[in-house]
């Protein structure tokens, strides 16, 4: 796969929800952007990042896990200038999704990690472990045995946390990378 031409053809935030959303559909992604608040930690680490990395999330504008996921990627690459987030869209790049089924199945948000220079360093989504549990709670009833508990009303913060606990790894994958190391001779 061409990451280098795949993330060239992606959208910022604004540029792809202006093109493939609905009224409605933008109405709803900034419902969920105007609820989300990056705490002070969090700032912080974003504001450390040393590396350059690339996110390239294939989406749907109607999908609602994406709705959810979405607006908390723009605030956590917004929060650092490291980080560069496009958008595609999943029906107009499905070779793309193609590369990114989940069990089979075509599944998004999915997030692709990239490195400076394009590199593919790691891959995430659809949804993360708070979704999961959640979804669990409410569709397998308290009968289950996992004792999963539902997030509660802090389940857009954990989400987010949970994100960017994801994109702190793959920033500290890349600071530890020898091969950009070397390059940037720290």
């Amino acid at each position: 796969m061409n990451w280098a031409e795949s993330y060239a053809a992606g959208l910022p935030y604004t540029g792809y929800l202006e093109r493939y959303g609905t009224p409605q559909h933008q109405q709803r992604w900034q419902a969920v952007y105007d609820q989300i608040h990056l705490t002070e930690p969090q700032r912080l680490v974003l504001a450390g990042f040393p590396r350059q990395m690339h996110l390239l999330c294939v989406a749907g504008t109607w999908c609602g896990d994406c709705v959810r996921e979405g607006p908390i990627l723009q605030h956590l690459a917004a929060g650092s200038p490291q980080v560069s987030l496009r958008f595609i869209d999943r029906d107009d790049h499905a070779d793309v999704a193609a590369q990114l089924t989940v069990n089979g199945g075509l599944r998004i948000p999915m997030l692709v990690f990239l490195s400076e220079d394009d590199m593919e360093c790691a891959r995430y989504g659809e949804r993360t472990l708070a979704t999961y549990r959640k979804m669990a709670a409410e569709q397998l009833g308290p009968a289950c045995p996992t004792g999963i508990v539902s997030p509660g009303e802090n389940y857009l913060a954990i989400v987010t946390q949970e994100w960017l606990n994801e994109i702190e790894r793959v920033q500290l994958l890349l600071r530890l990378s020898p091969r950009l190391r070397a390059k940037h001779g720290d």
